[in-house]
């Protein structure tokens, strides 16, 4: 199963394929979140794994809270036989993988850089338009420090430094608001502007991931299939590997039930939350738990074991309007309501 043509824009004309990954008992509901939020057909499953197929663009894909990560699919056919098979045969049909279907490996990279362009452009069309205000000060703002008083002056004076330490803090905020996640992503799509800029694709780096499970996980090491996938890429397309920083990964996952060959969209992965700084429930499953509770606007959220939170933060992030309080706020309503029933 390949990834579909492309149109002259920047989106794929009846959509592109894609796969996520999940955690275990997780998929239903990435099942439900792909056909709610980005309209996908032909959404499929295995385990770890759903397939759908959508015309959305990143900013909507990165909106998935029940997927680990995200990859455009290239293949998805049936598991390399290794039984009572000599090496070099298994290694003959892992090479087939990229040398079958051309086509489908061109088509998947186009979609891909099709995908991060418009994403880059978006970006600087956004940080264009949302240049702060600057602020307007009124004639009658303006005073003459001649005519203050000393102690109207010394005013004047803390009200200014007052305002230069708040700009200090909202600068300082600003900066570190920028999370790995954003900066990996703009090194991620500055690589594929380079790499755009040579048609024939020939200074495309790369580098292969590889896992293998089940009877193949016996004979073959992840290494040693992302060897032999990498020097078939090699001599096919003439791309150049490079371990540290590729501009293209190529993700493969073999075992006894398929094989699927696909590109990660994002380097850093989906469950990977910028508004969750310390590692507490995991952030997909805590979203699967909010989900459950059907929450609706102007709902109140309560979580009297809330640990660290990741449950209430993930329900307000996703529900804007609810009201997720925080556990000082949940233990003095329940040591209330509880005193009450109590007496």
């Amino acid at each position: 199963m390949a990834a579909l043509q492309t149109d002259s824009g920047s989106r794929p004309a009846a959509g592109a394929r894609f796969f996520c990954t999940a955690g275990r008992g997780l998929e239903p509901f990435l099942m439900r979140e792909v056909r709610a939020r980005l309209a996908a057909t032909q959404v499929e499953y295995i385990s770890g794994k759903v397939f759908f197929t959508t015309c959305s663009d990143l900013n909507m894909l990165k909106k998935l809270k029940s997927a680990e990560r995200l990859f455009l699919l290239i293949k998805k056919q049936f598991p390399l036989n290794v039984s009572s098979v000599s090496k070099g045969k298994i290694f003959n049909e892992m090479q087939r993988l990229v040398n079958d279907d051309p086509e489908s490996w061109m088509s998947a990279i186009s979609i891909w850089k099709n995908l991060l362009e418009l994403d880059a452009k978006k970006d600087k069309l956004s940080q264009r338009d949302a240049n702060p205000l600057k602020r307007k000060v009124e004639e009658n703002d303006i005073t003459n420090p001649k005519k203050l008083k000393t102690e109207q002056m010394q005013e004047l004076q803390e009200s200014r430094q007052c305002q230069l330490e708040k700009q200090m803090e909202e600068e300082t905020v600003e900066q570190d608001f920028l999370t790995n996640r954003e900066k990996s992503q703009e090194a991620f799509q500055n690589d594929v502007v380079k790499a755009v800029d040579t048609p024939d694709q020939k200074d495309l780096t790369f580098r292969v991931s590889c896992r293998c499970s089940g009877a193949i996980a016996k004979t073959f090491t992840g290494q040693e299939v992302g060897r032999v996938i990498g020097i078939a890429l090699m001599k096919q397309y003439g791309w150049k590997a490079d371990l540290r920083n590729p501009n293209l990964e190529i993700f493969i996952h073999l075992n006894d039930i398929y094989s699927v060959v696909g590109i990660p969209v994002f380097r850093v992965p989906l469950a990977s939350r910028a508004y969750i700084k310390t590692a507490g429930l995991r952030s997909t499953i805590a979203w699967a738990m909010a989900s459950l509770a059907e929450i609706k606007a102007g709902a109140f959220v309560l979580d009297p074991m809330c640990g660290l939170g990741t449950i209430l933060l993930e329900a307000a992030k996703e529900w804007p309007n609810c009201h997720c309080p925080q556990r000082v706020s949940i233990l003095l309503f329940l040591t209330f309501h509880l005193g009450r029933s109590l007496s």
